[in-house]
C-alpha cells in the first residue's frame, strides 16, 4: 500500500482518503459477513484478505497524515482485548460465557468513561444500519431492567403504533416519526420475543424475491399492464403455491 499511494504507484488509490473508500470498508465487511452466512470458507478467506486491505488503506493514509500508524492500530486493539478480559489477564472471575461479556461491558464502560446507560447508548455508533442500531439499543435498556417482561405488551406496543402512523397518514400528526416509531416497536416485539429482527427481515427479503418472480411469470412479464386487483390475486395465488412447497 505504501507503493500504490507513492508518486510511482497507482493514480487511483494515490488520491483516495478516508471518506472517499468508506463505503469499500462496509462493503467488504458485508461481503465477509455473506461469507459467513453461506459457509463458504474459501470466500471467507478472500473476503477477510478484501477487509483487511480497507484495514492496511486506512492507517497508511492515517500514517501520511502523522495521526497514527498500523503497528499502533494492531498494539491499541491487543491492550484493549488484555483490559476487557480482566478473567483472562487479571484477577476476577468469570464462569460462564455470561459472565465474561458482562465482565467485556463493564471494561467497555470503563474504558468510553460511561457512566450511565444513556452514556453507553449514546456510544452506539449512529454509522450503524438503523435495524441493527435499534436492536443495540434495546439490549442496553433491557441490562437495566428497561424491558417489557411478557411479549405481549411488547405486540400491543405495536399495534399502537400502527394505529399512530394510520392516524399521521390521514394528516393528523408527521408520518416519518411514527413510520421510525412503528419499526422501532416492531425490533423491541422481536427481541422480547427472543427473535434476531435483522435476521427476520432478512428472511422476509428473500421471501419477497421468491414470490415476486413467480408473479412475474404467472403474470407472463407483462406486470405493468395489470390493475391492482389483478396484482393482488396473483400475489395470493403464488403465496398460496410456495406455502404448499414449504417455500
Amino acid at each position: 500500500m505504501e507503493i500504490l499511494r507513492s508518486p510511482e504507484g497507482c493514480p487511483w488509490d494515490r488520491v483516495q482518503d478516508h471518506r472517499s473508500i468508506r463505503q469499500n470498508m462496509l462493503e467488504e465487511a458485508y461481503e465477509a459477513a455473506g461469507a459467513i452466512d453461506q459457509g463458504d470458507m474459501e470466500n471467507l478467506k478472500e473476503e477477510l484478505g478484501d477487509l483487511l486491505l480497507q484495514v492496511v488503506f486506512h492507517a497508511r493514509m492515517a500514517e501520511e497524515e502523522g495521526a497514527f500508524t498500523f503497528a499502533e492500530v494492531v498494539d491499541g486493539v491487543c491492550r484493549k482485548l488484555v483490559f476487557r478480559h480482566p478473567h483472562v489477564f487479571g484477577g476476577s472471575e468469570a464462569a460462564d460465557p455470561a459472565g465474561a461479556l458482562s465482565a467485556w461491558d463493564e471494561q467497555k464502560r470503563r474504558e468510553k468513561g460511561q457512566r450511565t446507560a444513556a452514556d453507553a447508548m449514546d456510544g452506539v455508533t449512529r454509522a450503524l444500519p438503523a435495524l441493527t442500531r435499534a436492536d443495540k439499543l434495546q439490549s442496553k435498556a433491557r441490562k437495566v431492567g428497561f424491558d417489557w417482561r411478557d411479549p405481549s405488551r411488547a405486540v400491543d406496543k405495536l399495534s399502537e403504533e400502527l394505529e399512530e402512523l394510520r392516524q399521521a397518514l390521514s394528516g393528523r400528526g408527521d408520518p416519518e416519526e411514527e413510520l421510525g416509531d412503528l419499526l422501532f416497536a416492531a425490533v423491541k416485539a422481536g427481541r422480547t420475543a427472543g427473535l434476531d429482527s435483522e435476521r427476520a427481515l432478512e428472511r422476509a427479503c428473500e421471501k419477497f424475491i421468491r414470490r415476486f418472480r413467480r408473479v412475474e411469470q404467472l403474470s407472463g412479464g407483462g406486470l405493468e399492464r395489470l390493475e391492482e386487483p389483478a396484482l393482488e390475486a396473483l400475489w395470493r395465488r403464488a403465496k398460496q403455491e410456495q406455502r404448499q412447497e414449504g417455500t
